[in-house]
C-alpha cells in the first residue's frame, strides 16, 4: 500500500505477522521513521501511539518523518541516544524513505 508523505510516496510492506498484530490493536501503531544528522547518517524506526504529526496509512497505523540533528559531533556520545534536537528542513521530500517495512 502507498501513501503520500510530504509530497513523496511511501510505500508501506507489511508482513502477515504484522497485519496479524496490527488487525488485534484498538487503537493506531504510529511508525515514527527517524534520521539523524550527525557525524554520520543514521535511520531508525520508533513505533508509539501519539498521533500528533502522523499520516494515516488506515485504521490501526500511522506513520511520520522526523529528521534530527545532534548538539555536537562526538563519537563518544553516540550510543543509542545522543543528544539530539529537532532538525527543520525546508524541503523534506528528498530524505523521506521510498518504503517503510514492518514485520
Amino acid at each position: 500500500m502507498n501513501i503520500t508523505l510530504h509530497d513523496k510516496t511511501l510505500e508501506i510492506r507489511l508482513t502477515r505477522a504484522a497485519q496479524k498484530a496490527l488487525a488485534q490493536r484498538d487503537t493506531p501503531l504510529v511508525a515514527e521513521m527517524e534520521l539523524l544528522f550527525s557525524c554520520l547518517l543514521r535511520k531508525r524506526v520508533h513505533f508509539g501511539e501519539a498521533l500528533a504529526q502522523s499520516t494515516p496509512v488506515n485504521d490501526r497505523l500511522a506513520v511520520r518523518f522526523r529528521p534530527i540533528m545532534t548538539r555536537h559531533c562526538s563519537v563518544a556520545e553516540g550510543g543509542p541516544t545522543p543528544p539530539s534536537d529537532d532538525f527543520p528542513i525546508a524541503n523534506p521530500r528528498p530524505y523521506v524513505p521510498n518504503w517503510l517495512a514492518i514485520d
